[in-house]
């Protein structure tokens, strides 16, 4: 039998002038002889050289080729080329979680001396790697708010290197401009990084708006079923060849099947993200009208104050909300614990609605000062408003409302 020679490229797709859509579900796979229709997983630790020099060769990095899971992995590279192509950045690194992503990215981009400015809105542990970790090496960090360009402007430092955000904001959906930061940042010669994780490249890519770098907890929107934890760093790859180079060695890489989930995730990335954003906008409309709550912190209704960017920077409001229902502590864990059909669970962007207290969960490391400067409130409840009938969660909040309008 003659030996057949295989030809990638017949069996790839062309992808030169795809949609969104299109990319999600198509972009990074390289299929193999074997000719598979869906991406493997390449469970293996290491591979195989032809021969000593190819090895050498290899580990010199005179050829192209793999040498270790820690450093590639094919299914891996698969994710972050589709990750890349769908938020429009030259080159992504996986890696073990959205924390690892962010840890890494700063630890590959900032160095003792080195200042940084900061959102006070973002996520509680996000926090504490610029106020605990980093400050531990010689990086510093000013907390602002994230929606006022002054205090942005009034952070700045002759040694300041990096502007940090996640937009919209976990938990009060405030909005920053990202066009507006960028410009800041790149007049300092600072980077702007954008966590990107509540919006996800569906709904907002801020490369395009002159981010420097964007990360994401793939945990959450990207896998979209609460199964597997991994985070990704995208952008310039002279930036992501420094990244790249952290989580080569001290190791916190993303596994293979985790990347695999994630890409089956991303196929389903745009339809899933339409029926989050109208759960959530229908969901908080009709919170508002409702006894008991005090104020319903959304993007996407008209008197948010920051809707008409929202509307003009993304393009859907996203599938997390919070509200403040009438009392503190203990009225907000009544009307969780009244709940019969939500998951009361930290995490978000399950398919399944979850519902969570922040200032006991989330952000419950943040000193009592920093949470009210962060706006989080005794009295705050956060939704993340997954796929369900929206009639029931209607009833299922209902619930929590009837527990503390008694």
């Amino acid at each position: 039998m003659s030996e057949q020679i295989f030809d990638s490229d017949w069996y790839g797709s062309d992808l030169s002038e795809a949609a969104f859509e299109t990319l999600a579900v198509r972009a990074g796979q390289r299929r193999t002889p074997e000719t598979e229709h869906s991406e493997p997983i390449f469970t293996t630790s290491s591979y195989v050289f032809k021969n000593a020099a190819d090895a050498a060769a290899r580990f010199a990095g005179d050829v192209p080729g793999n040498v270790y899971s820690r450093y590639t992995n094919p299914t891996v590279r698969t994710f972050e080329e589709r990750i890349a192509a769908l938020e429009k950045g030259e080159q992504a690194v996986g890696a073990a979680s959205g924390m690892a992503a962010i840890l890494s990215t700063c630890m590959a981009l900032l160095k003792a001396g080195d200042h940084v400015v900061c959102s006070r809105s973002v996520f509680g542990t996000t926090t504490n790697i610029f106020d605990k970790v980093l400050r531990k090496f010689g990086i510093d960090t000013t907390f602002v708010d994230i929606v006022n360009l002054e205090s942005w402007q009034a952070a700045i430092k002759p040694n300041t290197k990096m502007l940090f955000l996640e937009t919209p904001s976990n938990p009060l959906s405030e909005t920053a401009d990202i066009r507006q930061l960028a410009d800041l940042a790149h007049q300092h010669d600072a980077l702007l990084v954008v966590d990107n994780c509540f919006c996800t490249p569906a709904l907002q890519q801020p490369l395009t708006l002159g981010a420097d770098v964007v990360v994401h907890s793939a945990t959450k929107f990207l896998d979209g079923q609460g199964r597997c934890v991994g985070g990704v760093a995208v952008g310039r790859s002279e930036l992501m060849n420094e990244v790249l180079g952290v989580i080569r060695t001290a190791g916190p890489c993303m596994s293979p099947f985790n990347a695999w989930v994630f890409l089956k995730g991303l196929e389903t990335l745009s339809l899933r993200m339409e029926r989050h954003c109208s759960n959530a906008l229908a969901l908080a409309e009709w919170l508002v009208q409702q006894p008991g709550i005090e104020k319903v912190h959304y993007a996407g209704l008209k008197n948010h104050p920051q809707h008409a960017l929202a509307k003009q920077q993304q393009k859907a409001f996203g599938g997390v909300l919070s509200f403040e229902v009438s009392g503190g502590k203990a009225e907000a864990w009544q009307f969780i614990d009244a709940t019969k059909m939500v998951s009361i669970t930290a995490n978000l962007g399950d398919a399944k609605t979850t519902i969570t207290h922040p200032a006991t969960t989330t952000h419950c490391r943040l000193s009592p000062e920093d949470r009210v400067n962060a706006g989080i409130k005794d009295s705050l409840i956060r939704v993340a408003v997954g796929l369900e009938a929206i009639d029931d969660l209607k009833a299922d909040m209902a619930r929590g409302l009837a527990a503390i309008n008694k």
